[in-house]
């Protein structure tokens, strides 16, 4: 009976101990599968990282699709110990390569009527964000203020300055994360399994196959501008470059370049002003009259007949005419390719201060471009219709000038708002162990607008 009982405690002895063995063998092989994923997913970053960079330093001045190309081609990638592949959702549907935060608006610059275009936004809620992030504590019609916060025990105020986060939106009165985030729990901008399972798990969604990402697939706070030129040179400040820095940059004449300085110098002086304004009128102080009379119409309709073409002439000489009668009528008018120069390498900004982006012409959806002209459809898909029609696509805001479909008041309207550079965006790369088919998720917000770019947001899953 000893022996027996013996060999039945060896036995259960080696019985446990196999189990054991088995089990930390499998936790073996899964923290390698985690390993391998995670090591996949962050090859994906990097890659896009390096391509990123590239683009900054050894841009192509010549076409704005390259970027994107060169993106797309490292969306899919493979080690020896597995793969990773980088989607964003565009319109509900996941394509490859990285999310363009510039496709997005900007809450912090976005103004109360693009808000209102958004699905389920409503006055108060539209009211209430820009409370949020302007630097008073008076309430706007409809909006909220410290006193509402304040009075209602939230444990916070409203941050007076401008959002850090499309999250941080949640904070704000009414804004609640079924219209912030919509079936996107995580913000990642992918569609995962439990955004697409019905009732099955949180967040509540309709198994689609589609992802509503609510109003953070329109909305950014991340997008950024940049003083590194198309070129991948140092923009040139108007404000403090000679004339002959002008000239040398530009492609100006010295009347221009003469001009350009003088207008540079008015306090109310924005480049974008040189679409549908006379640089000799500039140059002489009249920025804040025509600025005011050329942007009175922020979604100013385009379909008056022969609006776009006799506006612009209001505003501008043809290519290359003189510019306006008496002292100034030596002034030639920017041509074409003197305007896209200037917006590419040209900017008033002194870089004290944040550069807020801007709106991507060629990157945007028409979602995007019509909530921007709430009331002027036509120059929405005048954009649309121009940026297709060329192989390059937009090299510069001044492109919209070949278009008649887009009036000066049009142009004035969006002008502040948009541009034909990105420079910050959200890579999801989601790594797979080659061993046993394991998933690890990364996602990285990337700004390119300096160099070495920058990491702002690095999360993983």
């Amino acid at each position: 009976m000893i022996v027996i009982w013996s060999i039945a405690i060896a036995a259960v002895i080696v019985g446990a101990a196999q189990v054991l063995a088995f089990r930390q063998a499998a936790m073996g092989r899964e923290s390698i599968a985690k390993v391998e994923a995670r090591w996949a997913a962050r090859a994906g970053i990097e890659e896009t990282l390096a391509v990123l960079e590239y683009h900054t330093e050894e841009p192509d001045t010549t076409t704005s699709r390259q970027l994107y190309k060169d993106l797309e081609l490292v969306a899919d990638g493979q080690l020896e110990s597995g793969d990773w592949e980088i989607r964003h959702v565009e319109d509900g549907v996941e394509i490859k390569g990285p999310q363009d935060e510039h496709a997005k608006l900007n809450v912090n610059n976005v103004d109360r009527l693009a808000l209102l275009e958004l699905d389920g936004m409503t006055m108060d809620v539209a009211d209430a964000i820009v409370d949020w992030r302007d630097t008073d504590d008076t309430a706007g019609m409809m909006g909220a203020e410290y006193d509402f916060y304040v009075n209602r025990d939230m444990g916070y105020e409203p941050r007076n300055a401008p959002f850090r986060s499309i999250a941080e939106m949640e904070l704000v009165a009414g804004a609640f994360p079924r219209y912030v985030r919509g079936e996107d729990q995580n913000l990642n901008g992918r569609l995962d399994p439990n955004e697409n399972d019905g009732g099955a798990s949180d967040p509540p969604d309709d198994a689609d196959g589609f992802l509503d990402a609510g109003w953070s697939g329109a909305l950014t706070a991340r997008s950024s501008g940049s003083l590194i030129g198309a070129s991948g040179d140092p923009r040139v400040n108007l404000k403090t470059a000679t004339p002959e820095e002008m000239q040398e940059s530009f492609g100006v004449t010295a009347e221009q370049a003469q001009a350009l300085t003088g207008f540079a110098k008015g306090r109310s002086a924005k480049l974008e002003m040189l679409l549908t304004q006379d640089l000799a009128t500039l140059s002489t102080g009249g920025a804040a009259t025509n600025n005011a009379r050329a942007g009175t119409s922020r979604g100013a309709s385009n379909n008056q007949t022969g609006g776009a073409q006799t506006g612009r002439q209001s505003g501008r000489s043809s290519a290359g005419a003189p510019a306006a009668t008496g002292n100034n009528s030596r002034i030639q008018a920017l041509d074409q390719q003197q305007l896209r120069r200037i917006f590419q390498e040209g900017t008033l900004e002194d870089g004290s201060a944040p550069i807020l982006g801007k709106v991507n012409l060629n990157t945007a959806p028409p979602s995007v471009l019509r909530a921007l002209l709430p009331d002027d459809p036509i120059t929405a898909d005048a954009i649309l219709s121009l940026r297709n029609a060329s192989s390059s696509g937009l090299l510069a805001i001044s492109d919209l000038l070949g278009s008649n479909r887009i009036s000066q008041q049009s142009l004035a309207a969006i002008a502040p708002y948009v541009d034909t550079q990105s420079y910050v965006f959200t890579v999801t790369s989601r790594g797979r162990s080659a061993t046993t088919g394991l998933e690890v998720e990364i996602t990285a917000v990337i700004d390119r607008s300096t160099l070495p770019a920058r990491i702002l947001e690095y999360r993983e899953q």
